[in-house]
């Protein structure tokens, strides 16, 4: 038509059709449980497609049982299809709701809670190998037990998680109760406070390559939602990043509004974090607080 009508194509020349069909479609990304990739490893991560009634049921730090169907599209990269899993169902999984008892193994939990001294044997089960330090797995063994989290008649909620801070000297077996806590817990991270950031401990607001959107990415603390999060070296933290998880720890939320997207995740977590005095050696002659360089909000958590 441009050869015979000298009319060039407009800048747009496509047209919507007012009876055209519009359906909602989200593009997701399923990662593999922090917990069961090994040691030295990436977590796997593949692309979903979801749409119609399958959009919006689940959000960053869910752990959900995807059915679906294997596709490619047709864009090619490096002369390889890109797969990606077109959803036709979610599967919520609650919080430690993977973990079934036998009547048997329930029958041995209830003898075990009439034994008075139930809290002296489950606390020296916490790191045999590490002589002493009662004082600390109990503390430890509180928290991976947890408290009541509790709904007040005006809607607030008040949290159930402990957070423990270790503070001492250097090879004082900090790193192997933060180790053997990660091993223990159902659900649990464990992390360097030199190498981790912000972002990478609360989210992360990333651009998708395909549709150019930005999307967002839960880090380790939305990752281990009902779970622990073990952070060593916590004085080797960056201060900004350290601020960055007080709601985290408090409010058991992460608000986001970053990129035009404005969003709040659950971090209903608990925090075990490892640090050294601020000169790298416990002075018995001075008081808790000038050992530590931590702002006070964060210790009072």
């Amino acid at each position: 038509q441009q050869g015979s009508s000298n009319q060039k194509c407009p800048p747009d020349p496509f047209v919507a059709m007012p009876d055209s069909i519009v359906i909602d479609s989200q593009n997701l990304k399923i990662q593999e449980n922090p917990e069961e990739v090994p040691t030295g490893e990436i977590a796997r991560t593949y692309s979903l497609v979801a749409d119609r009634h399958n959009v919006t049921r689940c959000v960053p730090g869910d752990r959900v049982r995807v059915t679906g169907i294997m596709l490619t599209n047709d864009m090619k990269t490096d002369n390889l299809s890109k797969g990606y899993l077109y959803v036709t169902g979610f599967q919520k999984i609650k919080q430690r709701s993977f973990i079934s008892y036998t009547e048997k193994e329930e029958e041995t939990f209830k003898k075990m809670a009439a034994d008075p001294k139930i809290f002296e044997k489950i606390y020296k089960s916490i790191a045999p190998g590490i002589f002493g330090n009662e004082e600390i797995k109990k503390a430890i063994a509180c928290m991976l037990f947890g408290g009541t989290r509790k709904h007040l008649p005006d809607n607030t909620t008040l949290r159930g998680d402990i957070n423990v801070l270790l503070i001492g000297d250097p090879s004082t077996a900090k790193s192997q109760f933060l180790k053997f806590v990660e091993q223990t817990a159902a659900i649990a991270v464990y992390t360097s406070g030199k190498g981790s950031s912000a972002a990478g401990l609360t989210a992360s607001i990333t651009k998708d390559n395909s549709t150019g959107e930005f999307q967002i990415e839960g880090g380790a603390l939305v990752l281990a939602d009902g779970g622990i999060v073990c952070i060593d070296e916590f004085d080797k933290m960056k201060p900004a990043d350290r601020v960055a998880i007080h709601e985290a720890m408090e409010q058991q939320t992460i608000s986001v509004a970053k990129a035009g997207i404005t969003t709040r995740l659950n971090s209903r977590t608990s925090v075990l974090a490892a640090a050294n005095p601020i000169k790298g050696r416990y002075d018995d002659m001075k008081q808790v607080s000038e050992q530590i360089e931590f702002q006070l909000s964060l210790i009072h958590i």
